[in-house]
């Protein structure tokens, strides 16, 4: 695969570094993960296999052998050879053929999985790419112009040339209804907040604002406050955690979040809706629905039956 133009952010992305937190290495990995391993399953590759996470505008990609592809999060418009493509299917491309992206209509991550996945070097057992320490996936870096990505294996693509009626959109969790609604469960030092504080949380809309990237996501909304200032101790962080610094204004953590944070903990994103989050984009809404542990639990329980349901549908649409 060559890179003609590579769009505003596209990195090689796996489900992420494991085992490293103990000694202060992120996790990076998709932002999406449920929409990573969809685009996997779809050319039947293996759910943590490389894919390429494309942000908001999306990059030309000339293809140099026959593959099998599949597309899947946001909806950026694809093309091959400038003809529209559908997302949440696999897609038969030919060497020569040009994928392109156009506008930004849901969301403002895709995800392209490629049959067999990108030949790329991993680090610490990811070939997920960290920007600030340039390492892994593609160089360590973003794709560029000129970049040749190789592919781990080819394939007679005839085994694949059949029409695909089906596909797994109803998998896609980038919809853009606002206010995007996420629940969270309570963080360790959501009763350190005043009772105003935590009623505004729960009721009150936050802004997405544009200096959000990968490393968190900086909202803008009613100011919270803690009962009494106070200094936390550092602890552990994840995706997902809600830290409200000194000014009021929460921040969430992601992919490419630091291991520790010293900010109160005001809530934790439920993981069944990380997709929905990672799709959000500046300026939109979020509104938060505190749950329970119990239920964020039984909720990804559901979500991964799902998902297992669709893997195995796929194995045999495939047979």
């Amino acid at each position: 695969m060559i890179i003609e133009k590579p769009g505003l952010l596209s990195t090689i992305q796996d489900l992420g570094r494991k085992g490293y937190k103990r000694y202060g290495i992120i996790s990076s990995g998709s932002m999406d993960q449920i929409a990573h391993r969809i685009a996997n399953m779809l050319v039947l590759n293996d759910e943590d296999d490389e894919a390429i996470e494309i942000t908001m505008t999306g990059p030309v990609i000339q293809f140099q052998n026959d593959a099998v592809i599949a597309i899947t999060g946001g909806q950026l418009s694809p093309a091959i050879n400038e003809e529209k493509i559908e997302m949440y299917r696999p897609v038969l491309v030919r060497a020569g053929d040009v994928l392109s992206f156009g506008r930004a209509k849901e969301g403002i991550r895709s995800y392209l999985a490629v049959h067999g996945g990108f030949s790329v070097d991993r680090v610490m057992q990811s070939a997920s790419t960290y920007l600030r320490a340039g390492i892994g996936g593609y160089k360590g870096r973003a794709l560029k112009k000129g970049d040749v990505l190789p592919l781990k294996r080819t394939i007679s693509i005839d085994e694949w040339d059949k029409p695909i009626k089906w596909s797994a959109n109803r998998f896609n969790h980038s919809q853009d209804m606002m206010p995007k609604t996420i629940r969270v469960i309570k963080g360790l030092q959501y009763d350190a907040f005043t009772e105003d504080s935590q009623r505004s949380f729960e009721e009150k809309e936050y802004t997405v604002m544009p200096d959000s990237d990968r490393m968190g996501y900086r909202l803008d909304g009613e100011n919270l406050s803690l009962k009494e200032q106070r200094e936390f101790i550092s602890e552990a962080v994840s995706f997902g955690t809600i830290q409200v610094p000194a000014d009021g204004q929460p921040i969430i953590l992601l992919a490419d979040s630091q291991t520790l944070g010293g900010y109160a903990k005001l809530a934790q994103i439920a993981t069944v809706n990380r997709s929905i989050l990672a799709q959000s984009k500046p300026g939109d809404r979020l509104k938060f629905n505190v749950i329970g542990l119990n239920e964020a639990q039984r909720l990804l329980i559901e979500q991964e039956q799902e998902l297992q349901i669709l893997k195995r549908a796929i194995a045999l649409e495939m047979e």
